[in-house]
């Protein structure tokens, strides 16, 4: 049998978290026909990930033995199944089966009393297990692409009362229940691209709901249609809070006419109210334009190297992004960690690096380099090389650690493993040789944005596809539109928030500091 070093190390050192991944990981289980059963042994884990392994399509019965696991991650590998004894580890909290060939999931998931996160998102899932009410603890349930028509009747319920993100985004699902409206935490909800014909009134009854998507679906109610497709949230709950009304004047038979009249006065002020929101966001906010053919555009050439390392590279110009009034450069830059955290995987799917464009001398050249020789100067440190300055973030991962009390892997920790057995690393280099982006790790303090940013370079790199790359941008050119239209809106005051000195000065007026221009590059 195969010596696993990593598991063996686990085990003498009692340890409590452990990370399989990548090709040497993957080449030593499809050697051995699967996971050693060594790592069923190591009962003190509370944090197990085995990931981007496509040997590994299933989890033998003996994953029942890691009772303490509070974190169980197996993204991005090519499974088929899950045992049903997942049931037993009553202390899971976090269950990532993301990527993955799963076509059912097992019944035991309901078992699972302490679980706080389900993604098993990007599957051939064609339903979800009943039972699901059962984990009173859900918080987030991700189940975007994959095939299901339908939500199990009971996943509606008001047990659910700290389920507060519900991602079901691209699927064939035809039907939303108005019993959605018990979910009281409800904070977040994409169904995005589906198979809906109409959104239940009741949802407008759920009372944090701050962020919906009902994009891609083919409604019946044509304005509802429009409004989904450019309108924010609030106004969107108003349009069907005023249908549960007017739908429930109806059902209470003869009524005062006069108070009918009223009620009809108000819908056509607020559908006045919602056409001219529509009309005021197709004015557009964003302003694309094509690839210069201006000879000192900026441009990025690509080297044939970077295809075994992260091969996948966009880039544009945006200008007319207002980061000085206020709050608006924090905003920006939480938006950004944000989209880290959640579309792109924490960095595992995608990373997203902005630069101010006025800082950057192009040509530009997305290359690799050794460790040894990729020399970078991170955000807010001195200059160093990749070696030095990814020995030092695990150091710094491991003491925040350690001083938190965590017994788990940090975010930190996974991206840095991204780069694991390179023997050369990406990166973006500018005219003058320098590398002032070094993907997923760091940007450049040599090209950091400020509040006096005007025009900004926005770059989305990932391994996993090009499409990814646009998707990341895509969502993030429309995150800085709405934070854009935030500020013009709301007359922050410059420098308020404390990081620039000198005098306050009022925000720009709303008709010229909203619209963004994108430069495609």
């Amino acid at each position: 049998m195969e010596k696993w070093p990593e598991i063996e190390k686990a085990a003498t050192e009692q340890r409590r978290e452990l990370v399989l991944q990548g090709g040497g990981v993957d080449e030593r289980i499809s050697s051995c026909g699967g996971l050693p059963s060594s790592l069923y042994s190591l009962q003190l884990l509370n944090y197990l990930e085995v990931s981007q392994c496509p040997s590994l399509t299933e989890i033998h019965v003996e994953i029942q033995h890691l009772t303490n696991l509070q974190s169980l991650v197996l993204c991005r590998n090519k499974l088929t199944s899950v045992p049903d004894v997942i049931g037993i580890l009553k202390s899971l909290k976090v269950l990532d089966l993301s990527v993955n060939n799963l076509k059912c999931l097992p019944q035991g998931i309901a078992q699972l009393k302490e679980l706080n996160t389900l993604n098993v998102s990007c599957n051939c899932l064609e339903a979800l297990p009943g039972g699901l009410s059962q984990c009173t603890k859900l918080a987030t349930i991700n189940v975007s692409k994959n095939q299901i028509t339908t939500f199990p009747p009971d996943l509606f319920s008001e047990r659910l009362d700290l389920l507060s993100t519900l991602v079901a985004s691209d699927n064939s699902i035809h039907e939303l229940s108005g019993e959605i409206c018990k979910l009281s935490a409800l904070k977040v909800l994409d169904v995005s691209n589906n198979k809906l014909s109409e959104i239940p009134s009741d949802l407008s009854d759920c009372p944090k709901l701050k962020e919906i998507n009902f994009k891609g679906n083919k409604l019946g109610d044509k304005r509802l249609e429009k409004m989904v497709n450019g309108c924010q949230t609030k106004s969107i709950l108003e349009y069907l809070r005023g249908k549960g009304r007017g739908r429930r004047d109806e059902e209470g038979g003869d009524s005062d006419k006069k108070k009918r009249q009223q009620q009809q006065q108000k819908k056509k002020g607020k559908a006045r109210e919602e056409k001219d929101e529509v009309e005021e966001l197709n004015k557009m906010v964003v302003r694309v334009l094509h690839v210069s053919e201006v000879p000192t555009a900026l441009t990025v050439k690509v080297n044939a190297e970077v295809k075994d390392v992260r091969p996948y590279l966009v880039c544009c110009l945006v200008r007319g992004m207002s980061l000085k009034p206020g709050n608006a450069l924090k905003r920006f830059l939480m938006a950004q960690t944000k989209l880290h955290d959640d579309l792109c995987g924490r960095r595992t799917i995608a990373t997203i690096a902005t630069h101010d464009a006025q800082l950057v001398k192009g040509p530009l050249v997305y290359d690799v380099r050794p460790p040894t020789r990729l020399k970078v100067v991170p955000l807010g440190r001195r200059e160093m090389t990749a070696v030095e300055l990814i020995r030092q973030l695990h150091l710094e991962a491991d003491e925040l650690r350690k001083q938190k009390k965590r017994q788990n892997v940090t975010g930190l920790h996974k991206y840095l493993q991204l780069l694991e057995g390179k023997s050369v690393y990406p990166c973006l280099v500018d005219a003058d040789g320098d590398v002032i982006s070094f993907p997923p790790i760091t940007n450049s303090e040599k090209t950091k944005i400020k509040k006096t940013t005007t025009e900004l370079l926005i770059e989305v790199t990932s391994s996993t596809s090009l499409q990814t790359c646009k998707d990341v941008m895509d969502a993030m050119i429309i995150k800085m539109a709405e934070l854009n239209k935030f500020t013009a809106e709301h007359q922050e005051e410059a420098g308020s928030d404390g990081e620039e000195d000198g005098a306050r000065q009022p925000a720009a007026d709303a008709e010229t500091s909203s619209q963004l221009i994108v430069q495609q590059l």
